[in-house]
């Protein structure tokens, strides 16, 4: 690659043929559109920065310009994204020294995420509102992320033959890739490989409804390309019917993990459930319920220390 860069002087312009060079066909669609979406940032915040200049005061301005609009934990993204190259240049001798060492990673002051899910009386409303006919449609889909939590991408990879109906589990080893051009993919990481166990109304329920459909083919995929957004629809519609709060398919996902939680299942077993990649990730999204959980704990701690 030095012989093919050596005349190209300014960073986004090598930054552009590494992410070429390197990334292009080797990443997953989803992970190439962020180093893209990072290259047009660079090319927008620092058009006419030269490879010979980039200096780690030149490198801390450019990680603050872009932290002006963004949040810490996404300027840590776009710093982590530019290393891998950079590092590259200084390899290749066409940097002398490395510039992000010890740079300081700022962001805007993140915006409070009320994480939107649904208690337990509206998702049993919910549930006996969904069409469940004889045939696959949207509501079945609805119906086993409701029950499972599973991710989106995690539902519509899922086929007749990850159903173990007698030991009453379903295996989550794959994903379908919805915003590129379908197929199956791997899981978002090696934690979200998993089996969860279902419960007997789901295992009546689809064990009745697959009879017919092929092992190895995914349940609610067909020749059409698939978004979110069709499915979110749907979903938007019963629960306007219903006249509950109104959420997404992501939504039902934390529906399931706040209900679990309400109900005393430990935080490791949901974070188990989930595919979290630890449990640092499942505190950090489901913080709201884990202290009012603590705060019922404290209540029951008073009052059994006053039986005494």
């Amino acid at each position: 690659m030095k012989n093919d860069i050596n005349t190209i002087e300014l960073f986004c312009d090598y930054y552009k043929q590494w992410i070429d060079v390197y990334k292009k066909g080797a990443i997953r669609e989803a992970t190439m559109a962020k180093y893209l979406m990072t290259q047009k940032w660079v090319e927008r915040l620092v058009p006419e920065l030269k490879l010979s200049e980039l200096t780690r005061t030149a490198y801390q301005k450019l990680l603050n310009d872009y932290a002006k609009e963004h949040e810490r934990q996404t300027t840590l993204d776009f710093h982590h994204q530019l290393k891998g190259a950079i590092l590259d240049a200084v390899d290749e001798g066409l940097i002398k020294r490395d510039p992000t060492r010890k740079a300081i990673i700022k962001g805007k002051t993140p915006r409070v995420k009320k994480i939107k899910y649904l208690n337990q009386f509206e998702l049993h409303t919910l549930i006996a509102h969904l069409n469940l006919g004889e045939t696959v449609n949207w509501d079945w889909f609805i119906l086993l992320v409701a029950k499972t939590g599973m991710r989106f991408s995690e539902a519509l990879a899922i086929t007749p033959g990850d159903f173990d109906f007698a030991r009453q589990t379903l295996s989550i080893n794959k994903t379908w890739d919805y915003k590129g051009k379908g197929g199956f993919q791997p899981t978002k990481n090696k934690s979200s490989v998993r089996k969860i166990q279902i419960d007997w109304q789901i295992v009546v329920k689809f064990s009745e409804l697959m009879k017919n459909l092929p092992e190895d083919k995914p349940i609610f995929v067909g020749d059409t390309k698939i978004y979110n957004s069709t499915v979110n629809d749907v979903l938007t519609r019963h629960c306007k019917e219903c006249g509950i709060s109104e959420i997404s398919i992501h939504g039902l996902r934390h529906t399931h993990a706040s209900l679990l939680l309400f109900a005393g299942v430990s935080i490791a077993s949901v974070a188990r459930r989930l595919g979290h990649a630890s449990m640092t990730t499942t505190q950090k999204t489901y913080l709201h319920i884990i202290q009012e959980l603590e705060n019922k704990d404290v209540d029951l701690v008073m009052r059994t220390l006053s039986g005494l």
